[in-house]
């Protein structure tokens, strides 16, 4: 179960409609809703500056919140709809729906890396790119892992890291529906350099034995 669910903090709305959406926006807030989740529609504002720094962070439609407004029980919720200015893309609006514990939803959920010290590719000067830092899971509300786990152990140069090798939480499934690599274990940069030369070299005496071979047919 994640622990790290962010907090995202509101307040309650007094009064709905075209009126009070702007009223909050010249306050410096946006307008939003918060519906589902078998309770009434709540009208809320959300700080402007605090809603277009989650959205610069990115992923913003596929993170969960922690929804804190004063007065109400907090509840989770992901965006749904982000409604912006047609000139200056700003937010104008933005609409959550409550999430129940049994209800699905879709996540990037981080990638933990254990089993560096029994890897023989990493012993031998190897690198590990990590192609896929994050990986989208489709999870049940209650249940959100915290991460998932590759295990490096016993893993060679030029083999990867693919969804198909990792244990998935329970419930878990990935929303890619092919077996997409996360992971892969290169050569060190000096070891590619070596043998770039050793192929250079071995080109060039190719080349210098095709060049006396047509010398000596000329000479023929």
């Amino acid at each position: 179960m994640a622990g790290e669910i962010p907090d995202l903090i509101a307040e309650a709305r007094t009064g709905t409609g075209k009126g009070a959406a702007r009223q909050a926006r010249r306050e410096g807030n946006v307008p939003g809703i918060v519906y589902g989740g078998g309770a009434d529609p709540l009208a809320i504002n959300i700080p402007f500056n605090v809603l277009l720094k989650r959205l610069k962070d990115g992923r913003f439609l596929s993170t969960l919140f922690n929804m804190k407004v004063e007065g109400e029980e907090d509840v989770r919720v992901i965006c749904r709809n982000v409604q912006r200015d047609v000139v200056k893309d700003l937010p104008t609006h933005v609409d959550f729906m409550r999430l129940r514990r049994a209800s699905k939803v879709s996540l990037f959920i981080p990638v933990e890396v254990i089993g560096e010290e029994e890897c023989p590719a990493l012993k031998k000067g190897g690198v590990l790119t990590m192609v896929r830092p994050e990986v989208e899971l489709r999870v049940t509300a209650g249940d959100i892992p915290e991460s998932i786990v590759i295990d490096l152990a016993g893993l060679d140069i030029g083999e990867t890291v693919t969804i198909s090798s990792v244990t998935l939480p329970a419930g878990a499934k990935a929303t890619i529906d092919r077996d997409f690599v996360i992971a892969n274990l290169t050569a060190p940069s000096a070891l590619l350099s070596a043998e770039d030369d050793s192929d250079d070299v071995a080109s060039d005496a190719g080349e210098a034995a095709e060049s006396t071979e047509d010398a000596d047919v000329t000479e023929e």
